[in-house]
């Protein structure tokens, strides 16, 4: 199908490009949304008559989402989650909850906003692309910690999970020394501090 596009469409051109696409983008996405037109003559008509309209239309949605992507671009949210020892979440973040935490900041995003090629599903800090415009994307880190201090460590740039593994290694060494030195039920050890 032919459609005349409103706005600018990434990957396929810019506000006033007629292209052809498949029938079931245009009418399940593009024309609900009216980020296009079918290219028949009447619609050619109107949108010739009217594009200086949409530009400036276009311009000052492009203006608003920059202004405030200017406030958003560079922010740090925390995620407090469940993981295991590993660092694997118990579940995945989405874009639903980027978007949940974002706007507890007080910015106003949707979730439809949020690009992500997949749900995250590790500890640690993330960047996020956040996209306020066609023209307009920002990009934010999301910080997903098991507790507020670790997250806290993790914001410092240390990772977390290898800390951890070499505490417990430590540890292990430690407690395994004790033992070699008679410290833990050693009878002759005992014994010799009775007599």
């Amino acid at each position: 199908m032919k459609v005349v596009l409103l706005e600018r469409l990434e990957g396929r051109g810019a506000l006033g490009d007629v292209i052809n696409v498949k029938d079931g983008f245009a009418r399940n996405y593009l024309l609900p949304r009216n980020k296009a037109l079918r290219a028949n003559a009447a619609n050619l008509k109107q949108f010739e008559a009217e594009r200086a309209n949409i530009e400036a239309r276009n311009a000052k949605a492009r203006a608003e989402a920059s202004k405030s992507g200017d406030k958003l671009d560079g922010a740090s949210y925390i995620l407090i989650r469940q993981a295991g020892e590993s660092g694997q979440l118990y579940g995945s973040v989405a874009g639903r909850d980027v978007a949940d935490a974002v706007n507890a900041e007080g910015g106003a995003v949707d979730r439809s906003m949020i690009v992500l090629d997949k749900p995250i599903k590790t500890l640690g800090v993330h960047a996020v692309k956040i996209k306020l415009h066609a023209e307009v994307t920002v990009t934010v880190n999301i910080n997903i910690a098991r507790s507020a201090d670790e997250a806290e460590r993790q914001a410092r740039g240390e990772n977390v999970i290898t800390s951890q593994f070499d505490e417990d290694q430590a540890a292990a060494a430690e407690a395994a020394k004790d033992m070699l030195e008679g410290g833990a039920g050693s009878l002759v050890g005992d014994r010799g501090l009775e007599e």
